[in-house]
Formats: structure tokens, C-alpha cells, sequence
């Protein structure tokens, strides 16, 4: 078990995915001055009650690992950090500090990063679609083996596609590259004709 700071957000954060916060209240100013001492992550769940700010809010059990990479001064004079993400956890219990931080004993989902699986066949033209997703923003990864990495297609499409924040976190619940490619696949249909049915588990 591990004990991880939790963030909860009305966004999902995949591995390997950026991530920009606002960060003004003292408990998540804390939280950041000691994951940036330590050298240590922080959890990002999906709100499922509640608000990003104010009283705590109950976070998906779910969640993704992040770690930062820069801080900065935004123009309203807040502090602002980029943060990337790393790994699937499942949180096994919450505790709330005085603070109104939450803390998670999370257990990881996934391995430590690397040796992906290819992607299948039978889900080219969702590799192909992803290349031409980036292309067009000219945001093409240095890396070009992670073109043909299931995982990574999955996540970049999940993150790229217009999914709601209930469709992305069934994408992230998936244990599976091929289940999470499987599911982009079927939603295609309703994606491209911008039908915005809630999603299914």
C-alpha cells in the first residue's frame, strides 16, 4: 500500500498526459511545496460530488499518479504547475486531514512505464487516426515506435477525442490497451455524428 495526496478534478489525467493546475488553496499549496521537496507524486481522481474547491470532494477510486515538472506565476499572480502523468492507482481507503486534504491508500494498477504492447490489427486505423490527429497540431511524439504502442494510442485518443469526463474515466477503469481500443472503437460512430449519450459501463 501506498499513501498518496489526492487532487480531485472534474478532468481525467491518463499516463503520460499533461496536466496545468491553479493552485490556490493552502491544502493543495501544501501539497505541492511537499511533493516538490520530496520529490514525491500526487494523485488525480475524477470528482464524482463536489467541487474542486471548498469542501472536500469524493473522488473516483480510480485515479492517475502525477509528478511535477515546472512551476510558474500565472497572469492572475497564482501559482501555476505542469504536471505529467505516470501510473494507475485504485484507492482502498481515503482519510481527510485537518486541512481538508485528502490522503489515499491507493495500490497501483499498472507496472513502472515501458514495454508496451503493439497495437492490434484489427485497431490500425486507430493508430492511423491518432498520426493524423497529430500531425495536424504539428504535436508529433520524438518517439515514433509510441505510434504503434497500444497503450500510448489509447491514452493520446482518450485525452484527443471529445469524450466526457464519465466516458474518459471508463476508458482509464480498463485494465486492458486492447478493452480500452475495443471501446474507442465502438464509440467512433457516436463520436464522429457528436451524439453525446452518456457512457456505458
Amino acid at each position: 500500500m501506498t499513501r498518496l495526496p489526492l487532487f480531485p478534478l472534474a478532468t481525467v489525467l491518463f499516463p503520460g498526459g499533461p496536466l496545468q493546475l491553479r493552485v490556490f488553496e493552502r491544502r493543495y499549496l501544501d501539497m505541492v511545496r511537499d511533493c516538490a521537496r520530496d520529490g514525491a507524486p500526487f494523485g488525480v481522481c475524477l470528482i464524482l460530488a463536489g467541487r474542486e474547491a471548498g469542501e472536500a470532494a469524493v473522488p473516483a477510486a480510480v485515479g492517475t499518479s502525477a509528478r511535477i515538472t515546472d512551476f510558474f506565476t500565472r497572469e492572475d499572480g497564482l501559482l501555476g504547475i505542469s504536471a505529467v502523468g505516470e501510473r494507475r492507482f485504485h484507492v482502498d481507503a481515503v482519510q481527510a486531514r485537518d486541512s481538508g486534504l485528502l490522503v489515499g491508500q491507493v495500490r497501483w494498477l499498472d507496472p513502472e512505464p515501458g514495454g508496451g504492447v503493439p497495437v492490434p490489427a484489427q485497431h490500425g486505423l486507430l493508430a492511423t487516426m491518432l498520426r493524423d490527429l497529430l500531425e495536424r497540431f504539428d504535436d508529433l511524439p520524438d518517439d515514433a515506435a509510441l505510434l504503434d504502442d497500444a497503450d500510448w494510442v489509447a491514452w493520446r485518443l482518450a485525452e484527443i477525442l471529445p469524450l466526457s469526463p464519465a466516458d474518459r474515466q471508463v476508458l482509464l477503469q480498463l485494465d486492458e490497451a486492447d478493452a480500452r481500443l475495443d471501446r474507442l472503437a465502438q464509440w467512433l460512430p457516436r463520436i464522429r455524428g457528436g451524439d453525446d449519450a452518456p457512457a456505458t459501463g
